[in-house]
């Protein structure tokens, strides 16, 4: 009777090592249904997220955890199952463009700019018309805080020692201790917490802003480890995860919803790029864009610098919409009101033990 457990164990052990026993692999949660729009199919294969890279920092801070949503590489998921609609719908040969560089334009820095404060930074009273979808003040805003030029008017302040970004849009000062907003929100920097389902932020998808921008220098260290920013003249009445918020009375469901994340194909040759443009597109080969807001087609968001080349970045105009495609991401979600991704396991195959009972 010893001699036959032996035997059978033997054998156990001989499957594993001939591979019969194969690892965990992720199991495809179900992407939730976009806000008043049918679910999306199921994802055909799936596929193990990357380990992530050290996270983009500020300031000594994190730009959120190292396994949010913003800082995993998307070049491995599947194909979303709308992706051609949703490439038709901001335009397939529509070039891309990088919102951002030196100089001005009509008058302001061209890009979101932001600034850093200490945690001591003097707060300041600050009312918004959204104040429902809000979180309150005070706000930790400078007298000279930068303010995003155009029509959407960002501040952006990122408190270094409590590692906090504070973003408001529409932001007004109105004196050296009182300012007003559209609407406003505060993100803990080590988090990976979303927002209140259904609530807006500084952005219209209810992201935040800043983990989103191209920065110079990260460009200049020759790479961006997360995901970037962009915009879509017409976005779908939905929101699909991380997003919380849409902005858009269209329920046409070739149209993308808030959220939805893309990638430059790895087809598209990048060598022919100057080095600081491959770095932006060899980023949105591997982590991809995310529709934010509602705006120009295929702009991307970055940081105002004067250490920009404009001939440089207007490179990258050569890339068109039919060279994205969208991307599912249903299988990282580990919890909806999270922005951590994670990898479910999922037994490809097993071993049966037999009864050994006598």
């Amino acid at each position: 009777m010893l001699l036959r457990k032996l035997l059978l164990i033997a054998l156990i052990f001989g499957l594993i090592a001939c591979g019969q026993v194969q690892s965990a692999s992720p199991v495809a949660a179900r992407e939730p249904a976009p806000s008043g729009a049918a679910a999306s199919p199921q994802p055909q294969r799936l596929a193990t997220p990357q380990a992530p890279d050290a996270p983009p920092t500020i300031a000594g801070c994190p730009v959120l955890p190292a396994n949010n949503i913003w800082n995993t590489p998307v070049d491995t998921l599947p194909v979303h199952a709308r992706s051609a609609e949703y490439i038709a719908s901001i335009g397939s040969n529509t070039g891309l463009h990088a919102d951002f560089g030196a100089g001005l334009w009509e008058g302001s820095p061209i890009g979101i700019p932001y600034v850093v404060v200490p945690g001591a930074q003097p707060a300041v009273n600050i009312t918004f018309d959204y104040s429902d979808e809000s979180d309150p003040g005070p706000y930790p805003i400078p007298p000279d805080a930068p303010v995003e030029g155009g029509g959407d008017h960002h501040v952006l302040v990122i408190d270094q020692d409590h590692c906090t970004l504070h973003e408001v849009w529409l932001a007004e000062k109105i004196n050296a201790t009182t300012w007003t907003g559209g609407s406003g929100a505060i993100f803990d920097l080590n988090s990976n917490a979303l927002r209140p389902d259904g609530w807006t932020s500084a952005d219209a998808a209810g992201l935040p802003v800043f983990p989103g921008l191209v920065r110079y220098d990260e460009v200049a260290a020759g790479e961006i480890n997360h995901a970037l920013r962009f915009t879509a003249s017409s976005t779908q009445r939905a929101y699909v995860w991380p997003a919380r918020h849409f902005a858009s009375s269209i329920t046409d469901q070739s149209v993308p919803p808030m959220g939805q994340r893309f990638r430059l194909k790895q087809s598209f040759d990048i060598s022919s790029l100057s080095p600081n443009a491959q770095v932006i597109a060899r980023a949105m080969q591997k982590y991809g864009l995310i529709l934010a807001d509602n705006g120009s087609d295929w702009y991307i968001s970055g940081v105002p610098d004067e250490r920009w080349n404009n001939d440089v970045l207007h490179e990258l105009d050569a890339i068109t919409g039919d060279q994205f495609e969208a991307v599912d991401v249903s299988s990282l979600m580990v919890n909806p009101d999270s922005g951590q991704v994670g990898s479910p396991v999922e037994f490809t195959s097993f071993v049966f033990l037999p009864n050994m009972r006598r």
